[in-house]
């Protein structure tokens, strides 16, 4: 079979991967230079590693890219237990406790001692409770009011989702919660060289395997040809070519799927699926010579009136001498498509944040150097009641016509473990409706 796959991804070389042990001709297609979306990266002169456009780590308990990355014979996550913590008060009194352990939130000096109690209940009811119905007929926020009380929603949670889901916060589903809670361990793994030499080892896998990988090049229109697709490229030469696949896989967000394939799919399916709402991702990575954040690897922003979702300071996580000494740092923002984030320049983006990290870090004099700004479209998903009401299925309306994206990880936040897991289930059902 003759199968073609949108998106580099680590979920479409995931899928090739697999897919090429059946013996299948595998073409995958990315718009970008190179692979591995979001979780690629790119590298100065002077490191020696390479660093992600937006900030990533795997957990102790990630078993999906683990067993990946063991087949592929690639051992090079390590892991440590960087401290994390969270940002309280307001202006000229802000004051950072960590959050790493029960013993963190038992000595956290922002809430009640019954407040406490009521908060670690329900931590622990969260942590060890399997997925219930009840997650999905309830909010966020009712949720953590009712279970852990009104002055830990207001100290702990309000300003948290307000900062990651905006005017949405109100309406995020408990199931995001209890997926959150689940899931997180104190462990957190990284690759020596940074995940691009992860997708870099997958890459050279699968060509290994002859599977055809073509980078730089966007696909203009898919049709419809008697039993196979007849899909329309445009490669970084410019010049228009086509080719024709069994299968095709996409691992592009709904609204971009829906938009290369609306020849394929039947109108109700993509008016469904458009239904979905999205926020962009914007990511400013700084460097400095010392270090924004003292310790803390992942900050997260409660402070109400500091107008950064959270704060990542990279080489606390990994030793800055993998970047030639250079201390790295991201600033991180979900926002919507109207956001004056997404009309700033790296300048205009450096003299928006730099008051509110000196106010965070008032023995911060130097001024940051911009090593790079990202944006990317359909990066979060807004996890309401309408998001759980409409199909996520690998299927689509058009035969052999298949969707793996990272709004199917749901109730569970993206990740590089999840793009894994996604790629190797439509592989396996492609594998086994060919093969019935």
């Amino acid at each position: 079979m003759k199968i073609a796959i949108l998106g580099g991804g680590i979920t479409g070389l995931t899928a090739a991967f697999y897919l090429s042990q059946k013996g299948h001709e595998i073409t995958v297609i990315e718009r970008e230079e190179k692979l591995g979306g979001l979780a690629g990266g790119f590298a100065k002169s002077n490191w020696e590693w390479s660093l992600e456009k937006t900030y990533h780590h795997i957990f102790s308990n990630d078993s999906a890219i683990l067993s990946l990355a063991k087949e592929i014979k690639f051992n090079k996550f390590v892991f440590s237990t960087p401290k994390t913590a969270s940002l309280f008060g307001e202006k000229n009194n802000y004051r950072i406790y960590p959050v790493d352990s029960p013993k963190d939130f038992l000595l956290l000096p922002e809430l009640s001692l019954f407040s406490k109690f009521r908060a670690g209940v329900t931590l622990v009811f969260l942590k060890i409770s399997p997925f219930l119905k009840l997650y999905e007929k309830m909010t966020s926020a009712d949720f953590l009011r009712k279970t852990m009380g009104g002055e830990v929603w207001v100290k702990l949670w309000e300003q948290l989702f307000r900062k990651k889901y905006g005017k949405y916060a109100k309406d995020i589903l408990a199931s995001f919660i209890w997926a959150r809670i689940t899931k997180r361990t104190q462990s957190l793994g990284y690759p020596n060289g940074g995940f691009q030499t992860f997708v870099d080892r997958l890459k050279e896998k699968n060509k290994e395997r002859g599977v055809s990988i073509f980078p730089l090049t966007t696909v203009e229109t898919v049709n419809k040809k008697g039993d196979e697709y007849e899909i329309f490229i445009v490669g970084k030469d410019g010049i228009k070519k086509r080719f024709f696949a069994d299968v095709i896989i996409s691992t592009l967000p709904y609204p971009i799927t829906c938009e290369v394939l609306g020849g394929v799919l039947d109108a109700k399916y993509v008016e469904e699926q458009n239904k979905r709402k999205y926020l962009f991702a914007v990511n400013l990575i700084l460097k400095t010579k010392k270090s924004i954040l003292k310790n803390v690897y992942w900050l997260n922003v409660g402070a109400k009136d500091i107008p950064i979702m959270c704060i990542v300071q990279h080489t606390n996580f990994v030793g800055a001498d993998k970047y030639g000494g250079e201390k790295l740092c991201y600033i991180a923002w979900y926002v919507e498509g109207e956001s004056k984030l997404l009309k700033m320049n790296e300048k205009e983006m450096l003299s928006f944040v730099l008051p509110h990290l000196r106010a965070i870090s008032p023995e911060m004099y130097e001024e940051p150097e911009i090593v790079g700004l990202f944006k990317a479209p359909f990066a979060q998903p807004i996890f309401d009641a309408e998001f759980a009401a409409i199909t996520r299925s690998y299927m689509t309306s058009a035969k052999n016509v298949y969707v793996a994206n990272m709004d199917m990880t749901y109730p569970y936040d993206r990740g590089t473990n999840y793009a894994v897991q996604l790629g190797k289930d439509v592989s396996n059902l492609v594998s086994k409706i060919i093969s019935s």
